[in-house]
């Protein structure tokens, strides 16, 4: 592919993938994939060059942009622009006063909540950075220090023992079982369930089951952890991910939205920590997703906190007494975060939260909060409640 043919395909993916963040499609990873399946002629470097201008464009917009186009001359790159030359599957040269999509962070409505969350410019700026490779290694059947022999340019996470950052590309695919991609926030903020071998813990949402992972990585494979979630897709990925990482103490049950503890009946009151990774704006990963931005609605926030809300109390109905419950939101917004303990907390007297010492994060209301500016980590909020005895 010429440069300017390059530049052409980002065009085209960017408007595929503006109207995806529109209209509840895939994500802007699916799109680029799908696009180079159907066009086996572009070479690697190709892709990588059109995925690098595609993903800085998506970056630099905070308002979803009007056009792909516009997104890319956003950029202000006279190299990138050279290439509008008008040539064979390349763009039409640039008009004069042709538009340009506006830079930003976000679109307004959501600067105006990261700003009531306490979140000034530079930790703003950093939202939309691009993030770090991090993963973790399984200790079950693998040594940190191993595995980082093996990988250049592996760095060791302070206070995560098994935590490696890795160069961006880096194929760790050879390596399943051994280590799994995860956010060294990610990491952290599970330490906060306090997992000891022996345990009966829940996790909540587990999702394709990161977390739930590391858990039992934690538990040395001793004790049982529950993970549920209702998504039967992603709920499906952890059975063989499990068995990958030698792990045989994960039980999987999948729940029905407003009735999951007709389902957790044999539950109640006997987990003796319950991890809640709650759906939520997933504000704290644009670094890795940079156009959720333009997904997020004040409507769907509405919806995301009333469910959170729901999923806390469905929780605490697990929790034995004495036992905790980690509320994890990959949010930097306070509504989802902080405000949401601080209600839950006064609709439920016999709960309390506890101090946590984690290696990244600070204190923000009843719980911590992890920022890209601050901890070179995706954007987190975490809690850790009590329930009296």
């Amino acid at each position: 592919m010429t440069p300017a043919a390059c530049t052409q395909a980002a065009i085209e993916l960017i408007d595929q993938i503006t109207a995806a963040a529109r209209e509840g499609g895939a994500a802007a990873d699916t799109v680029v994939q799908r696009y180079f399946a159907q066009r086996r002629y572009a070479g690697s470097k190709d892709r990588r060059a059109v995925r690098e201008l595609v993903f800085a464009a998506i970056r630099a917009c905070g308002e979803a942009p009007a056009s792909g186009r516009a997104a890319v001359l956003a950029l202000g790159d006279p190299a990138v622009e050279a290439t509008f030359d008008g040539s064979a599957h390349g763009p039409r040269p640039i008009a004069p006063g042709e538009p340009v999509a506006t830079r930003g962070i976000a679109p307004g409505w959501l600067l105006d909540k990261l700003a009531a969350s306490g979140l000034d410019e530079a930790e703003g700026a950093a939202l939309v950075e691009r993030a770090p490779l991090d993963v973790r290694v399984n200790r079950l059947r693998a040594d940190p220090d191993e595995i980082a022999g093996r990988l250049p340019g592996a760095e060791a996470v302070p206070g995560l023992p098994a935590a490696l950052r890795l160069p961006a590309g880096t194929d760790v695919t050879p390596l399943a079982g051994l280590v799994e991609v995860q956010d060294a926030g990610s990491q952290a903020v599970t330490l906060a369930a306090q997992a000891e071998p022996g345990q009966r813990i829940v996790d909540l949402c587990a999702g394709g089951g990161g977390k739930t992972l590391a858990l039992a990585a934690t538990m040395r494979n001793e004790g049982l952890i529950l993970a549920t979630d209702a998504d039967r897709g992603r709920l499906s990925n952890l059975r063989p991910r499990a068995e990958r990482a030698g792990i045989s103490i994960v039980e999987t049950r999948l729940l029905k939205p407003g009735r999951e503890l007709d389902a957790l009946e044999d539950w109640r009151g006997a987990a003796d920590c319950v991890l809640v990774d709650a759906p939520c704006s997933g504000t704290g990963t644009w670094r890795r997703n940079p156009e959720a931005r333009w997904r997020l609605t004040p409507e769907r926030l509405a919806r995301l906190v009333k469910t959170q809300a729901h999923l806390l109390d469905v929780a605490a109905e697990l929790v034995r007494p004495g036992g905790a419950l980690v509320h994890i939101v990959c949010s930097l917004l306070d509504e989802e975060g902080r405000g949401q303990v601080d209600a839950f907390l006064a609709a439920h007297p016999d709960w309390r939260a506890e101090a946590l010492n984690l290696p990244v994060g600070r204190p923000h209301g009843a719980g911590l909060r992890l920022s890209p500016a601050r901890d070179r980590t995706d954007g987190f909020f975490v809690a850790r409640l009590r329930r009296a005895c």
